[in-house]
């Protein structure tokens, strides 16, 4: 029984991945376990320029789930390089995956550029739901040719496998995929958060200050099942599944949908055992199944 995988070239003991944002820099989560256990982990995602984030209040519950509106609170690319890498390599013995997020192309690039030198970084995941403050504000995820564009200007500056994450708040995901896959792109990483937003009844205001945040955690699942399905069918190059794992058995859902790797995000924040359990959960679950490798289930839903 094997739960290895590999994902753009690079071998993992097991397709989960902590999704950025949930585990930070994995500081805190390596002084409660040993996270070598992981295939891999998405750090915090990064901008040219520190970032403050969002004013607060910027979490939200909500049923099924929570809303954050954290706005892409790291200390810059810069810091990341000098402090955040060089200490990481005490703790995590693996490659890791660089989330990589900007507001214009330029920044794209220069991130992208900046982490190419990384022994340690294996994969880049470039965040495209930002908004495009060249564009008008609109996400460069929500339109095939800016998707493109990013793209193809990253893969012009880096050598490491590019998986692109795309946005789940569009019509037409696949068409967003397709054209990340003809510019060049290793991978496709989905679903982003969905965007919701709540309000508090006694202030008749917002309860985030950014008025709405992007939501994730179990109930956005079965949407994310259903857009890595569709995603499969429309391109050939790997996808990295997330939105609302929980369990052993949303990671075989998310790889029958297509998925060659599996990240877990809102669930790391609720228990930050979760990666930990789920993989330890895994062969019980295969043998469930009758899955003797996973690599076998990879898109298995398509076939029937």
């Amino acid at each position: 029984m094997s739960t290895k995988v590999t994902l753009c070239g690079i071998p993992m003991d097991n397709p989960i991945i902590p999704a950025s944002g949930t585990f930070g820099y994995g500081r805190e989560f390596a002084d409660l376990y040993d996270i070598n256990i992981l295939g891999s982990f998405s750090f915090k995602g990064t901008t040219r320029s520190p970032r403050t984030g969002n004013p607060t209040p910027r979490i939200a519950e909500c049923t099924g789930g929570m809303l954050n509106a954290v706005g892409l609170q790291n200390p810059g690319i810069d810091h990341v390089l000098a402090h955040e890498l060089p200490q990481m390599k005490a703790y995590f013995h693996k490659p890791v995956m660089a989330n990589v997020s900007g507001f214009s192309l330029d920044e794209y690039v220069e991130v992208c550029q900046k982490l190419d030198g990384e022994e340690q970084v294996g994969w880049l995941e470039v965040n495209i739901s930002c908004p495009n403050v060249h564009g008008g504000g609109m996400s460069f995820g929500t339109d095939p040719g800016s998707a493109a564009q990013v793209t193809k200007a990253v893969k012009a500056v880096t050598t490491k496998p590019v998986i692109v994450k795309l946005s789940p708040n569009v019509t037409d995901i696949a068409a967003i995929a397709k054209a990340c896959e003809d510019a060049g792109a290793d991978g496709i990483s989905l679903i982003n958060t969905v965007m919701g937003m709540r309000i508090d009844p006694m202030r008749r205001r917002p309860l985030l200050a950014n008025t709405t945040g992007g939501m994730s955690g179990p109930a956005i699942f079965p949407l994310a099942v259903r857009m890595v399905y569709q995603v499969y069918k429309a391109v050939s190059i790997p996808i990295v599944g997330m939105g609302g794992v929980t369990k052993a058995e949303d990671v075989i859902e998310l790889m029958l949908a297509g998925a060659t790797a599996v990240e877990v995000g809102a669930a790391n924040l609720v228990d930050p055992f979760a990666c930990k359990n789920i993989i330890e959960a895994l062969p019980r679950v295969m043998e469930q199944y009758h899955i003797e490798h996973l690599t076998d289930i990879i898109g298995g839903a398509h076939h029937g």
